[in-house]
């Protein structure tokens, strides 16, 4: 088991890789457990390095969980009030757009967390003004979703 940290676009990430058989990497980023099939490499657990390192590791994008209809890419964070994760975690549903007007209490997306379904809510009245996420991406706990107007 190697641990190492990185830094991508100022997001801390804590990767754990636990085991390489073959070309599959069981991997852990911030506590979620990843299968990352590697294509075109020939790594080993041997070979990995034994120092931290700041170089961006590639993406490695998670299956999504649930088969609801796929949405738009994300729009940007917009101007507003910004709705953020609460706990680090893989967003499954966005149930809102940009221009959508939301209420206080309205939940505008699921986040899957330790196998477990959380419905994140409007903190205030207002429009959504942008979406930072897409469906399947994985999120640290304070990184912001999306953002009312």
């Amino acid at each position: 088991m190697k641990q190492y940290k990185y830094k991508v676009n100022g997001a801390q990430y804590d990767v754990t890789i636990d085991s390489i058989r073959n070309n599959v990497a069981k991997v852990e980023v911030n506590g979620i457990p990843f299968e990352v099939v590697m294509q075109g490499s020939t790594l080993t657990e041997e070979a990995l390095p034994t120092i931290d390192t700041t170089v961006v590791p590639a993406t490695a994008t998670p299956a999504p969980t649930t088969t609801a209809t796929p949405t738009a890419a994300p729009s940007g964070a917009g101007d507003g009030t910004p709705v953020k994760a609460p706990l680090p975690g893989v967003v499954t549903k966005i149930l809102v757009q940009v221009g959508q007007s939301v209420k206080k209490g309205d939940v505008v997306l699921v986040l899957e967390a330790m196998k477990m379904e959380n419905n994140i809510t409007a903190e205030c009245d207002g429009t959504v003004s942008g979406i930072a996420v897409s469906q399947g991406a994985s999120v640290l706990e304070g990184n912001v979703l999306l953002t009312i107007a």
